[in-house]
C-alpha cells in the first residue's frame, strides 16, 4: 500500500480495531471489515472538505498490484475492475461506521457511496479504509459522487491511451478530484 506522501504522517497515526487493516502491516487488503472505529478517528473525521473525504481520515492508497508496468494486464482490461471490487458484505459495513465517523445527520447509507478515493479504475486499493469513504450521492458545492465518475473514466482514458502517467493520474484525483482533470491539462 501507498499512502499519499504528504499526507503519510497524519494517516499513520491511524487505528482501527477487531480485524481492520493494521497500518503496520503495509498491506492494502483487509481481510475482514472493521467493526469499530476507534474514538480518534471517529474525532478527526470533518465533513469540512466536502465534496472530498477529509485528508486525515482518507488520504488515498494504492493496490500494490497496479503499477505502470502493469496497467495493460490490469486496469486497462475492460471488466478488471469486477475482479478486485469489494464486496458489499465488506464495504456496507464500513460504510455504517465511516457515516458515523464523520457525523452525517442523514446515516441512511443509500444516500451514500462507500467510494475509493483513487478508484478502482487507476489502481486503488480495494478494501483499504484510508481509501474508502461515505461520498455523499446528493450534490454538495455543485459536485456529487456521479461527476467523481465521470473524473475517474477520463483519467483512466488518458492513463491507458499514454497521455498521463499512473502516478500523475493517481496523485491529482487523490488531491482535489474536483480540479484533477485541470490539474494534469485534461479539462
Amino acid at each position: 500500500m501507498r499512502v499519499i506522501p504528504q499526507l503519510a504522517p497524519a494517516a499513520a497515526a491511524f487505528t482501527l480495531a477487531a480485524g481492520a487493516l493494521s497500518l503496520t502491516t503495509g498491506t492494502a487488503h483487509a481481510a475482514t471489515p472493521p467493526t469499530t472505529v476507534t474514538a480518534a478517528v471517529a474525532q478527526s473525521c470533518s465533513q469540512a472538505y466536502l465534496p472530498l473525504p477529509d485528508p486525515v481520515c482518507q488520504p488515498g492508497a494504492d493496490n500494490p498490484d497496479v503499477t505502470q508496468a502493469t496497467i495493460n494486464s490490469a486496469i486497462c482490461v475492460s471488466g478488471w475492475t469486477s475482479t478486485v471490487r469489494p464486496p458489499t458484505s465488506y464495504t456496507n459495513p464500513l460504510k455504517v461506521q465511516q457515516i458515523a465517523a464523520y457525523g452525517y445527520s442523514d446515516t441512511s447509507t443509500a444516500d451514500y457511496e462507500e467510494d475509493h478515493l483513487i478508484p478502482l479504475e487507476l489502481g486503488g486499493a480495494p478494501r483499504d479504509p484510508l481509501n474508502l469513504w461515505p461520498e455523499p450521492r446528493y450534490s454538495v458545492g455543485g459536485k456529487s459522487a456521479g461527476n467523481k465518475d465521470t473524473v475517474e473514466n477520463r483519467l483512466k482514458s488518458a492513463v491507458c491511451s499514454g497521455q498521463v502517467s499512473l502516478d500523475a493520474a493517481r496523485h491529482a484525483i487523490a488531491t482535489d478530484w474536483t480540479t484533477a482533470l485541470a490539474t494534469l491539462g485534461l479539462s
